[in-house]
């Protein structure tokens, strides 16, 4: 008798035990990014079916400029190369995006904040000697020769 009420008592404790596990939550797993969050060096403007993947602006455009260009504009050379050696809390992974993650960035652009009324460069090229940028007021893109001077905002993968 004493070893049937022992095997219960302990039956009864594996399931108490296995359901409290059930309805522990891992941070990292189980919360799901969302766009507008404060996450990763920056604001999340993209999110995968997953929610544990997508795309990261950091919070400001790119600081500083190219020579011999206004305070904030960069040649798209520089801003590739600038985009690449930025390091925000440690995340060291930053690069200009594409057309595609501009185009995004720009229909989530109230969620990043802080953009001009301008033109921001992107990595993808054009025709030889022109890359793609997209004007943040009206959402076109445009090509335009790689030596003029844009505004940039770069931007990570999670």
């Amino acid at each position: 008798m004493k070893v049937i009420a022992a095997g219960r008592v302990a039956r009864l404790w594996m399931m108490v035990f296995f359901a409290g596990l059930s309805m522990v939550s891992i941070p990292s797993i189980s919360s799901a990014a969302k766009i507008g969050d404060n996450f990763g060096g920056g604001v999340v403007f993209y999110v995968d079916g997953s929610g544990q993947h997508g795309l990261i602006a950091a919070k400001t455009d790119l600081q500083g400029h190219s020579s011999g260009k206004d305070d904030g504009l960069f040649t798209w050379n520089d801003a590739k190369t600038a985009c690449s050696k930025l390091v925000i809390n440690g995340y060291k992974d930053w690069i200009l995006p594409n057309k595609l993650q501009l185009n995004q960035l720009y229909s989530k652009k109230f969620a990043v904040g802080g953009f001009a009324t301008s033109f921001y460069w992107s990595s993808s090229e054009g025709i030889a000697g022109d890359a793609w940028l997209q004007h943040f007021n009206n959402g076109g893109q445009y090509q335009y020769n790689h030596a003029d001077a844009n505004r940039v905002r770069a931007v990570r993968a999670f």
